[in-house]
C-alpha cells in the first residue's frame, strides 16, 4: 500500500438527547466517516446518507472495513447508541422502540432527510422501528437479522450463537470481546430480552421502504427460513431483496463488508435481482498487503487507546484513536473494490 493518508476524513462527537428518567442526559457517539472532496467516486446514488446501526453490545468499531467503502458514495454516521461502547446506560427500559428514539435525534441533528438505514443483528429491530415511523424512507438494509422467532428461547440462542461463531476469524472475534467488555455484562442480559421479546416478522409488515435483507452462509441465528418468512410477511414483498454471502456466518459486515457495501449500492440502484447468492470471493475483505509487527502492534495500541478513551468519556481521545486505526489499516489493505 502507498504510504499516504485515507481519502477519508473522521470525525466523533454525541448528540445528546432528552434527560433520562432520573434526570440523567443521555448521548448517542457518532462516527462520521466522509471521503475528501474529490475523492468520491461517480455514481447513480452518489450523495446517499447511510447511517449504521450495531447489534447488542458491540459498537461502531465493527464497521471499521464497511464504512470507508460506503463513504465512496456518500457521508457515513456509524452509531454507538446508549449503554454502549462505554457510554452512560439508560434508566430506561432498553427496547428496539427506546433505541430508535436515539437514531432519530441523531437524524434529526443532522437533519438527514432519506438516509439509507443498515442494521446488523439487534440493529435490524431499531432500524425496522424507525422505518414503521417514518413511512417517506426509501431503503433499509437488515444484515443478520434477528431474532428467529422459531428458536427464541436463550438456550437455544445462545447455541445458534456459538455454531455461528465457529466460522467467525480471530480479528473479528477480539474486536467482539473488547465490544462486550465496555458494555458490561449487566448491561448486555438488560438489553437480551427485549432483543428476544421483539417481533420482526409483525413489524415488519409496517415498513414502507424498499428492503435488502442479507444473511451469511452459516448464520444459525439468522436463517435462510426465517429470511424467507420476513420477505413473505413485508408490506411491499414484491420490493424485497434477500441475499445470502457464502462463507460467511453471523457478523458478515467485518470480514465481508465489501459484499455487504455492494450489495447495498445495487440495491439502491435497482439493478439487484430479488434473491441470489454472492461468492465469498467477491464478499470478503482482501487480505493486507502488510502483516508486520509494526502494524500489529500500531493496530493494536490504537484500539486499545480508543477503549480507554471510550471508558474516559473522552469523545476527542476516541476520534484521534479511530483516526490512528482507519489510517493503519488503509496502509496494511489492498484498495477497495468498490466502484
Amino acid at each position: 500500500m502507498p504510504d499516504q493518508d485515507p481519502p477519508i476524513e473522521l470525525t466523533v462527537e454525541r448528540v445528546r438527547t432528552d434527560a433520562g428518567r432520573g434526570g440523567t442526559a443521555l448521548s448517542t457517539r457518532v462516527t462520521k466517516v466522509v471521503t475528501r472532496e474529490g475523492e468520491r467516486a461517480e455514481a447513480a446514488h452518489r450523495g446517499h446518507d447511510f447511517v449504521l446501526i450495531a447489534g447488542v453490545g458491540v459498537a461502531a468499531t465493527y464497521f471499521e472495513f464497511l464504512a470507508p467503502t460506503l463513504a465512496q458514495h456518500g457521508d457515513v454516521y456509524a452509531l454507538d447508541l446508549p449503554g454502549f461502547a462505554g457510554l452512560r446506560r439508560p434508566e430506561e427500559q432498553p427496547t428496539a422502540a427506546f433505541f430508535a428514539d436515539q437514531v432519530e435525534r441523531v437524524l434529526e441533528h443532522y437533519g438527514l432527510e432519506n438516509p439509507v438505514l443498515i442494521g446488523h443483528s439487534m440493529g435490524t429491530q431499531v432500524v425496522t422501528e424507525v422505518l414503521v415511523r417514518h413511512p417517506e424512507f426509501s431503503h433499509g438494509v437488515l444484515v443478520s437479522p434477528v431474532i428467529n422467532e422459531a428458536e427464541r428461547a436463550v438456550a437455544v440462542q445462545g447455541i445458534r450463537f456459538a455454531q455461528s461463531a465457529v466460522h467467525e476469524n480471530l480479528h473479528l472475534m477480539l474486536t467482539a470481546l473488547s465490544s462486550y467488555i465496555l458494555c458490561g455484562v449487566v448491561y448486555f442480559l438488560t438489553v437480551l430480552p427485549h432483543m428476544l421479546r421483539y417481533r420482526l416478522s409483525e413489524r415488519i409488515g409496517l415498513v414502507e421502504a424498499r428492503l435488502l435483507l442479507i444473511r451469511g452462509e452459516h448464520d444459525r441465528t439468522s436463517p435462510r427460513r426465517f429470511h424467507s418468512s420476513l420477505a413473505r410477511a413485508a408490506r411491499k414483498a414484491a420490493a424485497v431483496r434477500t441475499w445470502e454471502i457464502e462463507g460467511a456466518a453471523h457478523s458478515i459486515i467485518n470480514a465481508h463488508a465489501i459484499g455487504v457495501a455492494e450489495l447495498t449500492f445495487d440495491h439502491l440502484a435497482g439493478t439487484l435481482a430479488r434473491r441470489g447468492r454472492m461468492p465469498s470471493r467477491e464478499a470478503e475483505v482482501p487480505p493486507p498487503r502488510v502483516t508486520d509487527l509494526a502494524m500489529v502492534l500500531g493496530a493494536t495500541g490504537s484500539r486499545i487507546a480508543e477503549w480507554v478513551s471510550a471508558l474516559r468519556g473522552d469523545d476527542a481521545g476516541v476520534a484521534r484513536a479511530k483516526s490512528a486505526h482507519a489510517k493503519i489499516l488503509w496502509r496494511a489493505f489492498a484498495p477497495s473494490r468498490a466502484r
